[in-house]
């Protein structure tokens, strides 16, 4: 699913939700490049990237609990809830979170979160 928006739809972001796209587009970009190059056997092994990117998608979990509402209803593809309950997972049921599960979430989900993020931070600096 794309998160391309018309060109004509404009709204404002309340600086808090703006805060909170940044805060996941820039942490998004960079679990991507953290494992950029990298196949699953290295990224496995390599204590400091899982780390990095696990972190990564702890700071993801908690801003998307502060993208405003309206944002969240033009992006019904993204689990929201899903998201926000992640972080809770990597930080107090860490035994469970595995390299190969992080793994998936950057292989799967970081795309979209980037694009839905551009698309709604290009959007609303077209406001009128």
């Amino acid at each position: 699913m794309s998160a391309r928006m018309p060109s004509a739809t404009r709204f404002m972001l309340s600086d808090r939700g703006r805060d909170a796209l940044l805060g996941i587009l820039e942490n998004a970009e960079a679990a991507q490049d953290f494992v950029s190059g990298m196949s699953f056997d290295t990224f496995a092994v390599d204590r400091r990237s899982v780390y990095a990117v696990t972190r990564c998608l702890e700071i993801i979990s908690e801003a998307s609990r502060r993208v405003d509402p309206e944002t969240q209803l033009r992006h019904p593809h993204l689990p929201w809830r899903q998201i926000a309950d992640a972080g809770n997972v990597y930080r107090h049921r860490y035994k469970s979170v595995s390299a190969l599960m992080i793994w998936r979430v950057v292989q799967g989900r970081m795309a979209d979160l980037v694009a839905m993020c551009r698309a709604e931070l290009d959007a609303s600096q077209n406001e009128p």
